[in-house]
């Protein structure tokens, strides 16, 4: 078995395109998610990409993904990575690769100079709060996230 962690290339489109989607359906949620290949396309590749990807590639055969973007904190003076999904296919859980990808993240943000790795998870998934303790992810529980969507979102930038 060959296993290799690499940046996402727009072959990979189709498949981190099918790993959200499988994602959301494991978060209980497939009804939002409305991604296509296109948007994700554009955002990873597009003339001014707005997010990466990783991939975990084993044997050829896109097993699991990373897709972040650049955050930037005002008190560090400096970016950091908010990884927005961390996928594992099913076939290829226990293997360690949501590890390795975090890893990944990790030395990303080392080299470039970066002071934080973020990311959020439902409180109702266990295996992967394990993951995030074992790894030094500390909670931020001071801080309750918000969101304004959808017509919300339409009201607020009309008013």
């Amino acid at each position: 078995m060959s296993q290799h962690i690499r940046r996402a290339e727009p072959a990979d489109v189709p498949a981190i395109t099918a790993m959200i989607h499988e994602l959301a359906a494991f978060e209980e949620a497939a009804d939002e998610c409305t991604v296509t290949e296109t948007q994700l396309h554009t955002a990873l590749f597009g003339d001014e990409p707005i997010a990466h990807g990783h991939v975990v590639d084993i044997d050829g055969e896109a097993a699991a993904a990373a897709v972040w973007f650049v955050n930037f904190s005002t008190w560090d003076g400096v970016g950091g990575i908010h990884l927005e999904d961390l996928y594992v296919r099913p076939a290829y859980r226990r293997r360690g690769l949501a590890r390795a990808l975090l890893a990944t993240l990790a030395g990303e943000c080392v080299a470039r100079g970066y002071t934080r790795l973020s990311w959020t998870v439902l409180n109702w998934n266990s295996g992967a709060i394990a993951l995030y303790d074992d790894v030094g992810g500390t909670p931020q529980s001071e801080w309750t996230g918000y969101r304004v969507s959808g017509d919300a979102l339409r009201r607020l930038a009309d008013s």
